[in-house]
């Protein structure tokens, strides 16, 4: 795979969740309006991504509670504008908490479209799209 088809510039990102089968399920879900799949179950850990493992849930290691990271949210990568809008449709879905609807973040510069969401245990998740052919003609 090269830089171009991945250009990802991290291995992955792992979330404790309270209730594993709870998050699996929600995961499942909303994760597939993004293009991405659960690749690895073990007894209390899931993997998902396209390709590759990426993001992963399961109770903290530590065997303390899971909870939120103040000021930290997970991205993931949409196609689209089409795919960030099924992914917030599909959180909500799921039991999600709308934390940002779909639209426009020009805060972020003028070729993101985002989508935020409060998954079931409060983590802050989102799907991202960056307009590359926008970003080049602004010369981003």
């Amino acid at each position: 795979m090269s830089e171009i088809e991945n250009p990802s510039i991290l291995s992955h990102v792992s979330l404790g969740v309270r209730d594993f089968d709870a998050a699996r399920a929600f995961y499942d879900a909303v994760l597939a309006a993004v293009g991405c799949r659960r690749l690895m179950t073990f007894d209390t850990t899931a993997a998902y991504g396209r390709v590759y493992p990426e993001f992963w849930i399961n109770p903290p290691l530590d065997g303390q509670p899971a909870t939120v990271g103040n000021g930290s949210h997970t991205a993931f990568f949409a196609r689209s504008t089409q795919e960030v809008d099924a992914f917030h449709a599909a959180a909500l879905a799921a039991g999600a908490t709308d934390d940002g609807p779909p639209g426009p973040r020009p805060q972020y510069g003028a070729p993101y479209y985002g989508a935020f969401v409060r998954d079931l245990d409060g983590h802050k998740i989102e799907a991202a799209y960056w307009d590359v052919d926008l970003a080049q003609k602004l010369g981003l």
